[in-house]
């Protein structure tokens, strides 16, 4: 193994309930994961890109594509509640545990088709920079949160902030969502910690046009949409 290596982890676990088989689904012509594996090659920042699975079908998707599967996820990381981070713990130990030094790490989402060599670089310009925990890009919500209605059970509508009411959307700050890309982190300090959210959290904003989180079938539609308009697949 290197010194102060470089690594990207995609976590893409088999089973998805809403979207059967989301991870590998065709998404223009290739498996959705392939957008992922290829973008973190473009970048060159890395010496490994790892894909932590439970299954054989991803990993053999996974390695036709370029990236490394060099174990098969645990049945106690791969159920429907597992959160990202003991999945990345589980991954940076067996590549330490298998002698590597690694420095930064970049986790990537296997359905993120909007995902670009250029914004990877950016976070890990800013990692660089902040000497932070963690950096991950987010995007502007397209209609101001502070006045945002909720449905009571029967139907009635009320403001979730009523003292937002009279207040002009102008007026009210912009509210920024994570766009469910990347995150870029400093290796020693995600160990200590073990959260995607600690406080020295850095962001870079990306244009609305490039995300789409990709959970149920119609954001799948969406997505589709949006890379079909962009003209992505020309690049």
């Amino acid at each position: 193994g290197g010194l102060n290596m470089k690594v990207a982890i995609i976590p893409a676990r088999g089973g998805s309930k809403r979207i059967p088989g989301k991870n590998i689904r065709d998404f223009f012509g290739k498996p959705i994961i392939s957008y992922s594996i290829e973008a973190a090659k473009k970048t060159g920042l890395f010496d490994l890109i790892i894909v932590s699975t439970d299954s054989p079908e991803i990993a053999d998707i996974a390695t036709k594509y370029g990236a490394l599967v060099p174990f098969m996820r645990p049945d106690n990381l791969s159920d429907d509640m597992t959160p990202t981070a003991p999945v990345l713990e589980h991954a940076i130990n067996f590549l330490e545990s298998d002698g590597m030094k690694i420095e930064e790490f970049c986790c990537i989402y296997p359905t993120a088709p909007f995902v670009s060599q250029e914004y990877l670089k950016n976070g890990y310009n800013v990692l660089k920079e902040k000497k932070c925990s963690v950096v991950f890009p987010i995007a502007e919500f397209d209609f101001t949160i502070y006045r945002a209605v909720k449905v009571c059970g029967d139907g009635r509508v009320e403001m979730i902030n009523p003292k937002y009411k009279t207040t002009r959307s102008q007026d009210l700050p912009g509210a920024y969502h994570d766009a469910g890309q990347f995150y870029w982190f400093d290796k020693k300090k995600f160990m200590k910690k073990l959260t995607l959210l600690p406080d020295d959290c850095y962001s870079i904003i990306l244009p609305r046009k490039l995300v789409q989180d990709i959970d149920t079938p119609e954001d799948w539609e969406i997505a589709e949409y949006m890379f079909k308009i962009q003209d992505w697949h020309n690049e």
